[in-house]
């Protein structure tokens, strides 16, 4: 005879207390953290309103139901869009994640924590506008730039020494648990409602990654985020209703997380949670390229220099050689056909030799019109990658985090160009002082795609304004962005 199942209720999880505990209880000190996440407001934004040019984006944006507004609902930025906070967090995490021009993270697992900021805003905007209607103070921008700050903590903390791609999954899992610890607190849930948000996160059956790898890679990984981050503000409000959570949803035998999803093995923690992430996150300013990619850009960009020097030309080129990390291997290494945007900007060779050819990668760069010259796939097919184990171990080592790629061209006679090497991209922590001019530069150009001049620059002047920004309703900060 079998012995009965143990049916006492579990305390929570460690893991599912320390997020509550964190994202209910922690003051963040630190003012590098505030003014990161502050530029990290402007870049994600800019992203969204880039993407706003593709119609593959924009037929998926606006409510379920056409002609639908909701009183007193969060607002789609560069839209009209008037919407419930769960299907406003989806359009917005769509457009922000569309065209992979949004910040990064990189470690055992990777990802972009910035796609929080879909439902992060949205529950924001939402509850400000309801406050306003009920005679009650908005939330502030400070309220905003501290939950985006606490995501990218979580986030970035669990994806340290937890890789969900290898048994796998996609790291929209750890958006979707970051987005709901915050929103949930950000919508008045207690510590322990915050417990059982987050347990319901996990519950959820999680994303698989095959729509980012050959032979399936497709465009369901631009709006994957805007999924996740919408499900997240879904499952607070859920919980904010006094729903009963899971508290053993990671480590129940047989049934959790941990023996169903993650072969039995239980999540690391290499630090606390503080603000780390945030501080040392990667943007990407110069090119919407994966980010294992952006170094051999970088690069690719000083070989087209060299070769409009008299002598050489692309046609010459016998080898390629990028000396790279295991994880760019694993992930953008691509021979044969590429399908689509989704699959060319997934695909190193194709990132490396587009620059090559016309100097210069652009999110219009990995559509079919540019795609069909025969150039881009002759030179692809010259291009090898190979590991170095030492760019590897720098790429996983906390105190340099680089993500290095090295490029070697060899020509028909046997003459070689030597090696471009390039360790940190541009929007690295180590070239913060080089990067960040950039990065607003890059956010006037977006701004202009969707603005008049008058209101470009009232967004502006409150973005770099920090004590100014911080103070705003949330409400009349997304007002600005309405078209």
């Amino acid at each position: 005879m079998s012995a009965p199942i143990a049916n006492a209720r579990p305390k929570p999880d460690d893991v599912l207390v320390g997020i509550a505990e964190y994202a209910t209880r922690c003051e963040i000190q630190s003012r590098e953290a505030y003014n990161t996440a502050r530029y990290c407001l402007m870049d994600t934004l800019g992203c969204g309103l880039e993407a706003l040019e593709y119609p593959a984006c924009t037929k998926l944006l606006g409510p379920v139901v056409p002609g639908t507004v909701v009183p007193n609902g969060a607002r789609v930025p560069g839209t009209q869009f008037q919407l419930d906070p769960v299907q406003a967090a989806f359009n917005i995490g769509a457009m922000i994640r569309w065209l992979d021009f949004n910040d990064t993270w990189l470690a055992a697992e990777w990802g972009h924590p910035s796609d929080n900021l879909g439902g992060i805003l949205a529950a924001a905007d939402w509850i400000s506008r309801t406050r306003l209607a009920q005679g009650k103070k908005p939330l502030a921008m400070r309220d905003v730039l501290t939950a985006m700050i606490k995501a990218h903590e979580i986030q970035g903390v669990l994806a340290l020494e937890n890789s969900f791609n290898r048994v796998g999954l996609d790291h929209v899992v750890l958006v979707k648990v970051a987005s709901t610890a915050v929103v949930a607190h950000l919508i008045g849930c207690s510590h322990d409602e915050v417990i059982n948000a987050v347990s319901q996160a996990w519950v959820d059956g999680q994303s698989l990654r095959t729509y980012r790898h050959a032979p399936n890679t497709g465009s369901r990984k631009s709006w994957a985020a805007g999924d996740a981050t919408a499900r997240a503000v879904r499952l607070a409000l859920i919980s904010k209703t006094g729903e009963m959570g899971y508290p053993s949803v990671l480590s129940a035998k047989g049934w959790g997380f941990y023996d169903v999803l993650f072969k039995g093995r239980k999540f690391k923690l290499q630090r606390p949670y503080g603000s780390y992430v945030m501080e040392n996150v990667l943007f990407k300013i110069s090119y919407p390229a994966e980010f294992h990619s952006q170094t051999a850009v970088e690069c690719a960009m000083d070989i087209h220099a060299e070769l409009k020097k008299p002598g050489r030309k692309p046609a010459d080129i016998k080898r390629i050689t990028i000396r790279t990390h295991e994880a760019c291997i694993r992930i953008i290494d691509k021979q044969g056909p590429l399908a689509n945007p989704a699959d060319r900007d997934h695909c190193i060779q194709y990132m490396v030799a587009v620059p090559i050819l016309y100097g210069r990668l652009t999110a219009a760069d990995y559509e079919d019109t540019v795609a069909a010259d025969p150039a881009i796939d002759a030179l692809r097919a010259k291009i090898v990658c190979v590991e170095d184990k030492g760019f590897t171990r720098d790429y996983h080592d906390p105190a340099k985090r680089s993500i290095a790629n090295a490029l070697r061209v060899e020509f028909r006679d046997g003459k070689s160009l030597g090696e471009f090497v390039c360790e940190y991209p541009i929007g690295h922590k180590r070239r913060r002082k080089e990067g960040l001019p950039l990065l607003v530069t890059k956010f006037r150009t977006n701004l202009a795609r969707r603005f008049p001049a008058k209101q470009q620059q009232a967004i502006l002047e409150l973005c770099l304004d920090a004590g100014r920004l911080e103070r705003t309703p949330v409400n009349e900060f997304v007002d600005l962005f309405v078209i």
